[in-house]
């Protein structure tokens, strides 16, 4: 089994900054293609973006390319997203996802491509 906990969650205002963590345990993290998704009320949950175990390859979604970092420390068995230049529209909960893959380079960009979810935490960006 793997857990996921997501954190860094909160309110800000529009043109703010967040960092999201997910903390996973387990197994080997190292293993794990992850990803980020948001939902947000009465919408679909969706993509936004995602980073292959190996950490050299990252897709995302193009409403937030050029505003959001993923980024990965296997060390600390965590995943992180950098949120810059938050609007109003982003606001949501998040969700961390985990895909065990053998293969070092694969990003996984839908929902039915992850094996294992975080509680999510909620992002509120006030305008």
């Amino acid at each position: 089994q793997v857990q996921l906990v997501e954190s860094g969650g909160g309110l800000v205002q529009a043109g703010g900054s967040l960092r999201l963590s997910c903390a996973a345990s387990g197994r080997t993290f190292s293993w794990y293609a992850m990803g980020w998704f948001r939902q947000a009320p009465g919408k679909e949950r969706e993509f936004v973006a995602a980073i292959s175990w190996s950490g050299g390859n990252t897709y995302y979604a193009d409403s937030v390319k050029g505003r959001f970092t993923i980024s990965r420390d296997n060390a600390k068995n965590t995943v992180y997203l950098q949120m810059n230049s938050l609007k109003p529209e982003d606001t949501a909960v998040y969700y961390c996802a985990a895909d065990i893959t053998s293969r070092p380079t694969i990003v996984r960009l839908t929902t039915d491509d992850y094996d294992y979810w975080g509680q999510g935490t909620q992002v509120t960006v006030s305008s």
